[in-house]
């Protein structure tokens, strides 16, 4: 697995910070500047690519592109992939991204001001399109194998890591590297500020995303992006790799019902599938990482459909979204890496900024700090715009 993170840019940074319980959200000035009303963000710095890619290869990739090529060369170098790999070895790529703004809007301004397609420069089409970051790493890493991007909003990542183990399982590939990316530009979420789903507080960057809490006003938008190696078990054991966890379950759901309602009974039948294909009973999860936002709606239709399929024997819940904001498309993908350093470590992350319960989430067993214990298998949940529910049960790999 690899990360770049609002909470660190490397597996080990970001696992000291989910102990911690750091956040990793402050004030973007270019999007107040720009006209929006919050400034809330997930901060990063910007990626230096000079010296590690050519030219060619760097003036293509988007901005989620570039966070992509970094999380994906940290998670190869720890499975010890590499090209001479790739040269011999069919391995294929799945990720979620459900846009690219920056490039389609740079596009744009060209246009309006030169009245020229010529202007706009060969690399802009590939750093527009939503395929932008499985087309680029295919060809960068030299990817032979099956090559998509999945588009379902908040679950892209999820959903890419979920249709990576359906092939698998069905004997089309050996490995895939899948995750999920998001853009951290003023172009690319202006359309959720203009619909109020932004936190306001403003004067407490840290404290403002705030899931499960009763005083909640909204999400804080982050980005970056998350890779993990997927790969057959035995295909795995015959080259030596370590195995960090096994994905037992995937279950999905739509709600179809509004488009942007969360929906209690979708997410409680997305929680139910992935343990049935699991085979497991909702006794034998540890850890639930939710997929909760910090907005009033969607964090109680969570919290009733967890207690709802776990009642009083709820394991522990908590939102990394507490200390990240809400990674959007690559959300699905990071969580997995977050819950699998738990698991390697032996900690519960703390939904900080958790002080008021409300009536849902006073049902759930939410820590407000790290808990060192062990975990076994748990559920990484998200649910997106459109009604679209996917989650994933992940087991500790016993031999």
């Amino acid at each position: 697995m690899g990360i770049y993170s609002c909470i660190g840019q490397d597996i080990d940074t970001v696992r000291d910070s989910l102990y911690a319980g750091k956040s990793g959200i402050g004030i973007f000035q270019e999007r107040l500047d720009f006209g929006y009303k919050s400034g809330l963000s997930g901060m990063l710095p910007v990626p230096d690519l000079k010296g590690k890619l050519d030219r060619r290869s760097r003036i293509c990739l988007s901005q989620e592109a570039e966070y992509a090529f970094l999380s994906t060369t940290e998670a190869l170098s720890n499975a010890k992939l590499d090209k001479d790999y790739f040269a011999e070895n069919e391995v294929g790529i799945i990720f979620g991204n459900d846009c690219s703004s920056e490039g389609i809007v740079k596009s744009l301004q060209v246009m309006n001001e030169k009245h020229d397609t010529q202007l706009i420069g060969s690399s802009a089409v590939f750093q527009s399109m939503n395929s932008t970051v499985s087309m680029n790493l295919s060809s960068i890493f030299g990817l032979t194998g099956v090559n998509f991007t999945v588009s379902a909003a908040c679950s892209s990542g999820t959903h890419s890591i979920g249709v990576a183990t359906s092939l698998i399982r069905s004997g089309l590939q050996d490995l895939i590297v899948c995750g999920g990316a998001q853009e951290v530009n003023k172009y690319s979420v202006l359309s959720f500020d203009a619909i109020g789903a932004f936190s306001s507080r403003m004067d407490a960057p840290t404290k403002a995303s705030r899931p499960f809490d009763r005083n909640r006003d909204g999400l804080v938008p982050s980005g970056g992006a998350a890779t993990l190696i997927l790969e057959e078990l035995e295909h795995a054991k015959r080259r030596g790799a370590t195995i960090l966890g096994e994905v037992i379950g995937y279950g999905v759901s739509s709600n179809g019902g509004k488009i942007q309602k969360p929906g209690a009974s979708g997410t409680e039948k997305a929680m139910l599938n992935a343990m049935k294909q699991a085979g497991i009973s909702p006794s034998d999860v540890d850890y639930i990482n939710a997929h909760a936002t910090s907005t009033p709606l969607g964090d109680s239709a969570e919290a009733k459909a967890i207690n709802s399929v776990f009642g009083d024997k709820c394991p522990y819940v908590s939102s990394t979204k507490s200390m990240t904001g809400h990674e959007c498309w690559m959300a699905g993908a990071s969580e997995v890496v977050y819950s699998l350093l738990m698991m390697r470590d032996g900690f519960i992350a703390p939904n900080i900024n958790f002080e008021t319960p409300d009536e849902d989430s006073a049902k759930l067993n939410i820590p407000t700090s790290a808990i060192d214990c062990g975990i076994d298998t748990f559920l990484s949940n998200s649910f997106g715009f459109g009604g679209t529910n996917a989650v994933l049960a992940v087991r500790r790999w016993k031999e």
